[in-house]
């Protein structure tokens, strides 16, 4: 087991400030769905911070205190698993019809199950495991990591792609433009930690901390934007599936 050349400096506490700033999203997600007492998405979407949040306090104990073979597969499974999909499938429940979300949460759950399982049972490599840094090479069935990405391409499609086509549906009218903007910090905040996780396979994974702080900060931003607009007086449907945007979030 290797460990980390440089003492833990502020970069390493990143994932706390990170695991506190989702507590509060997802308190805040809750009692939205709480006064609506309505919306799937909502629950989905505070899933899916939920386990944003619970990755990142892993990463906080690894760095802090060190690391070890059952905390880095749960690292593994609410980051690269679970970091984005429950939030996918909540923006799966806002734009779709209730009944192609039930289907496609059928067609992805059982998957996604699967993946976890195989993770928590997959043999890890002490050899390749930092005593500081998770990582996901340390799993001995190195396939799994192929097909991590299918998870993940789906989230990107409809968490990155879904906003993406929302801000540029809303962009279009001068009366929907806060709900464009907020859309766009959706689907950048997003893209954000991908970008991370791409420096962390290389050994910067503290790029991925601060990634991680600064897109759910800006993934927050864009829904408090939205919100804000749904509850404007002149928030009045625009055309056909955007009135039901506006009346759900």
């Amino acid at each position: 087991m290797t460990t980390l050349a440089v003492q833990p400096n502020l970069t390493h506490y990143l994932p706390l400030a990170t695991t506190l700033i989702a507590a509060v999203f997802f308190s805040v997600l809750v009692q939205r769905y709480r006064v609506k007492r309505a919306g799937a998405h909502l629950l989905w979407w505070a899933a899916g911070v939920a386990t944003y949040g619970i990755g990142t306090g892993l990463e906080s104990v690894i760095t802090l205190a060190g690391n070890s073979a059952w905390l880095n597969k749960w690292w593994y499974v609410m980051g690269a698993l679970l970091g984005a999909y429950p939030l996918a499938q909540g923006t799966v429940y806002l734009l779709l019809r209730r009944q192609t979300a039930n289907l496609l949460s059928m067609i992805t759950l059982p998957f996604v199950f699967a993946m976890v399982a195989l993770v928590v049972l997959s043999p890890v490599d002490p050899d390749l495991m930092d005593s500081l840094r998770p990582s996901g090479r340390v799993l001995v069935w190195s396939w799994l990591r192929w097909l991590t990405p299918l998870v993940n391409c789906y989230a990107a499609l409809f968490l990155v792609g879904g906003a993406v086509l929302s801000s540029w549906r809303f962009a279009r009218k001068r009366a929907t433009r806060q709900l464009a903007v907020g859309n766009a910090f959706i689907a950048i905040g997003a893209i954000m930690p991908g970008f991370g996780g791409m420096a962390a396979k290389v050994g910067s994974i503290e790029a991925l901390y601060v990634t991680e702080l600064i897109g759910l900060i800006v993934i927050w931003g864009g829904y408090c934007l939205c919100v804000r607009s749904s509850m404007a007086p002149d928030a009045l449907p625009r055309q056909k599936g955007q009135g039901k945007l506006d009346d759900d979030l």
